[in-house]
């Protein structure tokens, strides 16, 4: 399928979580079950949203660097997301002196993120403002390894260029799917089947909670239901 993916197979991956999603990737063998998803440094800071599924919009950033004030280019943000499909996943990834220091989105560019038409960031930077992001953007997703409590001297350098971020590569356009467990980029060639295989796994998954969670289960038995 093309990076043109009807809304409704869209709202079928949102019904899965992403180790589900994850787990219906590997069936298709389309690349080695290493690759594809980011690592456990990049947290989901609201695990109790349902799942973000979206199309990435890239980007770098800085907030660690002194220099003069100068323009954010947050309106250069405003317009990736406007030009891009929706919904929208930014992608920024930290090219300052300080990572652990930096901080990237609060709730004000959350709010305004989520108005034209973006479901959620993904950074390896900081963020703040938790409480204001559900206050102001309900249902709005962050992914980060943690919070900073200053902005600092936030610039945006570029856009739409290749990013890695929690050892996962994030080109523009790239389907991204995450919640609690993760984030997972999703192949487009296998997108539109994956709900009838996430649901097959799913369906899997419940016979052997049954069957594990019963008197009659044997080590034998379990054994053979494993993947």
């Amino acid at each position: 399928m093309s990076k043109d993916l009807y809304q409704s197979t869209l709202n079928e991956l949102a019904n899965f979580d992403s180790a589900t999603i994850s787990n219906a990737i590997e069936s298709f063998n389309v690349r080695d079950r290493t690759e594809g998803y980011a690592s456990m440094e990049l947290k989901c800071q609201f695990p109790t949203l349902p799942p973000m599924v979206g199309f990435a919009v890239t980007c770098t950033m800085d907030s660690t660097t002194s220099r003069p004030r100068q323009d954010s280019r947050i309106g250069d943000s405003f317009d990736a997301v406007m030009a891009s499909q929706k919904p929208v996943i930014i992608v920024a990834k930290d090219v300052g002196n300080d990572n652990l220091r930096s901080c990237f989105f609060g709730d004000m560019i959350c709010a305004a993120l989520k108005s034209l038409g973006a479901t959620g960031v993904i950074t390896d930077g900081g963020v703040r403002d938790l409480a204001g992001i559900q206050k102001n953007a309900p249902g709005f997703h962050v992914f980060s390894p943690g919070v900073v409590v200053s902005h600092g001297n936030i610039y945006k350098l570029e856009f739409n260029i290749p990013v890695r971020v929690g050892g996962l590569e994030i080109n523009s356009g790239d389907l991204l799917h995450g919640d609690e467990n993760g984030i997972v980029n999703i192949p487009f060639s296998v997108a539109d089947k994956l709900s009838e295989e996430a649901a097959r796994i799913k369906s899997y998954e419940e016979d052997f909670f049954k069957y594990v969670s019963g008197e009659s289960a044997t080590r034998e038995g379990i054994e053979k239901l494993f993947y």
